[in-house]
């Protein structure tokens, strides 16, 4: 594998892994009720986006470089339904979905990255489709974090620095030298 192409799958994986410990650490400090909070019902609940963040791993991801990303058995709508999943449930469809991807994205070689691929019949190149779902799946995890704070309060542990905490932080041994970091 060139250098740019296993540079870049690394850093996929990397990034992945991250957003991926956000969710778990968010999911930690959760109990079964704030799994299921709406805050109205155009909103979605963390179960929610929980289940169509792994509804579509598993369909994007399955069989990826042979059949199309929307599978037939994929039932997209269905996602967006309360299912009133217990914590345990929640988790382990999550951690399916999560297995699924990076499962897919780690077996690739440099042959694969320019492959064609489709998603609902349009072609795109497998680093297309992985920017695609680097783009797609923080921004879910994003919003569980957001839900996850608005429930959780001042109890809320931070995942990063916490206001008020920047120059603390950058006076740490926490910043290193950019220069060294590669």
């Amino acid at each position: 594998m060139s250098s740019i192409g296993k540079d870049y799958l690394q850093t996929v994986i990397k990034r992945l892994k991250y957003y991926k410990d956000l969710g778990d650490k968010t999911f930690e400090q959760l109990v079964e009720w704030d799994f299921h909070y709406q805050a109205n019902p155009e909103s979605n609940s963390i179960a929610v986006i929980m289940q169509h963040i792994s509804g579509n791993m598993l369909s994007r991801w399955t069989n990826f470089l042979t059949e199309d990303g929307e599978k037939v058995w994929r039932k997209r709508d269905a996602e967006f339904e309360e299912q009133q999943k217990t914590k345990e449930e929640l988790i382990a469809f999550w951690e399916e979905g999560w297995d699924c991807f990076l499962s897919a994205v780690s077996s690739l070689k440099k042959k694969d990255l320019k492959k064609k691929i489709s998603i609902r019949g349009e072609k795109l190149t497998v680093t297309d489709a992985i920017n695609r779902q680097l783009a797609h799946y923080p921004y879910h995890i994003g919003q569980i974090i957001y839900i996850a704070k608005a429930i959780k309060n001042v109890s809320w542990k931070n995942l990063s620095i916490p206001k008020g905490s920047s120059a603390e932080y950058n006076n740490t041994a926490a910043i290193k030298d950019p220069a060294k970091a590669f």
